[in-house]
């Protein structure tokens, strides 16, 4: 990696916590919480999950769950029909298929309804499995930050796995996604309180 790339990795991720910011316990809730935050906030995935958890405290009861009870119970979660249908039907899947037990593996986990790349990556990285899982944040940071070209969230996430050291995968993804919520917005970037503003091509400070 060039000098300049490997400081904005040591301030960026001095400077955030390496942790999702959904809250989970064990791998049946990250999944659930996973599943729920497609195209919503973690802070709204987090003020549901608790009641959903008490509930459905696994795979096995959520698996026997009904479809409306738990359509009522996320219901302020964005496309929550469709979410409690997979949110069931993948139960029922790792259930039956993998003993109760969430795969922590990228080929299975695309087995699951629901699943996508995204949340696959997003799920490895949170064991600890090197992944560079691509959100809206990521994408919107990395591009001005000239880490890559890309607007589909694959191909920015191979360009980002080809420049930044495997060992950075994990913590980059956490830092470029706190960094994109509370400095680096998407109407107004606050760039005079960006702490890698020097790096950054897109910063209005060295214009």
């Amino acid at each position: 990696m060039k000098k300049e790339l490997r400081n904005l990795i040591k301030i960026l991720t001095s400077c955030y916590p390496n942790k999702s910011g959904l809250n989970f316990t064990n791998n049946y809730e990250l999944f659930v919480a996973v599943l729920l935050s497609a195209q919503c906030t973690d802070k709204k995935v987090n003020d549901v999950t608790p009641f959903f958890f008490k509930k459905y405290p696994d795979f096995f009861a959520l698996c026997n769950a009904k479809e409306k009870e738990v359509q009522k119970m996320i219901k302020p979660i964005n496309y929550f029909k469709t979410k409690a249908k997979n949110l069931i039907r993948a139960a029922k899947l790792i259930v039956d298929k993998f003993n109760a037990i969430l795969p922590i593996d990228q080929k299975s986990l695309l087995e699951l309804p629901g699943v996508g790349e995204k949340s696959a990556s997003v799920i490895l990285a949170c064991n600890n499995i090197p992944a560079f899982p691509v959100d809206t944040h990521v994408a919107r940071v990395a591009r001005r930050l000239g880490l890559t070209t890309h607007k589909d969230p694959h191909k920015i996430s191979l360009d980002l796995k080809n420049k930044i050291s495997k060992k950075y995968w994990i913590s980059m993804h956490h830092a470029l996604i706190w960094h994109g919520r509370t400095v680096c917005k998407a109407r107004s970037p606050k760039c005079k309180d960006c702490v890698v503003s020097r790096y950054c091509p897109s910063s209005s400070i060295y214009r």
